[in-house]
């Protein structure tokens, strides 16, 4: 199977809304248990930041789909600037 996504690719979850939004870091083996083979080309792991946590997780390439926007993998709190009359 031809892979479809490369590392640094930003994709979310074919069919839900509320996914994040992840980085493709590489493919990854995969031992399939039917056949008895090495799966080298399907399957992803993924990386993504929820309060602060990274998480990372194994997907399909075929349950992934690519998004238009990139960045933003984390949030940066900057702090209010405080206003001085003086």
């Amino acid at each position: 199977m031809p892979r479809k996504f490369k590392s640094g690719d930003w994709v979310k979850v074919k069919g839900k809304l509320t996914t994040p939004k992840m980085q493709v870091l590489k493919y990854v083996p995969k031992n399939d248990l039917l056949i008895g083979l090495v799966d080298n080309d399907s399957y992803l792991e993924c990386v993504w930041y929820k309060n602060g946590e990274r998480i990372s997780e194994v997907f399909h390439q075929n349950k992934l789909i690519k998004t238009i926007e990139t960045g933003g993998l984390f949030r940066t709190f900057l702090p209010r600037p405080k206003l001085s009359l003086t």
